[in-house]
This record gives structure tokens, sequence and C-alpha cells, in this order.
């Protein structure tokens, strides 16, 4: 699926990794209402980007690939590192807590 998302958008695995977690983060704010001030964006994104290394990690099995536990983490954090900024900046900015 990245390899497919990867040749359709012309995005590098890192930057569909920060633009997945930021869509996830922003779309399921709108979506379901939720504040920038509140855990449960970054917790969707955070979800979705253990669901992408799980499925990775199945497939490195399945293929016989070494695990890249290095890696895997790596994905992690550029998912959830703009996020995680937007939260924080979003509790510490007093106009974006209405």
């Amino acid at each position: 699926m990245k390899l497919l998302l990867m040749g359709s958008t012309g995005f590098s695995k890192d930057a569909l990794h920060i633009h997945v977690g930021l869509a996830v983060f922003l779309g399921s704010a709108l979506l379901f209402r939720w504040l920038l001030t509140s855990v449960r964006p970054l917790l969707a994104a955070a979800a979705v980007a253990l669901a992408g290394e799980a499925w990775d990690m199945v497939d490195n099995l399945l293929s016989g690939a070494p695990m890249q536990l290095a890696g895997h983490w790596h994905d992690i954090w550029n998912t959830l590192f703009w996020p995680a900024v937007i939260l924080l900046l979003a509790r510490a900015t007093p106009m974006l807590k209405r």
C-alpha cells in the first residue's frame, strides 16, 4: 500500500508518513469536532502509525525480510512529530484554546 501511495503521489516514504500523520490528526479533529488541545487527534494519528508499522512488520515476516526495528521507530516518529508539536502549541497558545 505504501509503495502504491508513494508511486501515485510522488512522495518519499518519510514525506508520506508526515503527510498521513498530519492528515489523520487534523482530519479526525475536524470530523469528530475535537479540539486541537485534546489528546484524541494525536491518539488517532498514533493508532494509524502503529497499525501501519504492524502491517509493515507482518509484511517483513511473510516475505522473510529482516526486521528493521529502528526503521519502524523512525516511521512512527515521522508520523507523530508534527501532530505532537501542533498539540503542544495549541495547549500553550491562549488564542487557540477556544
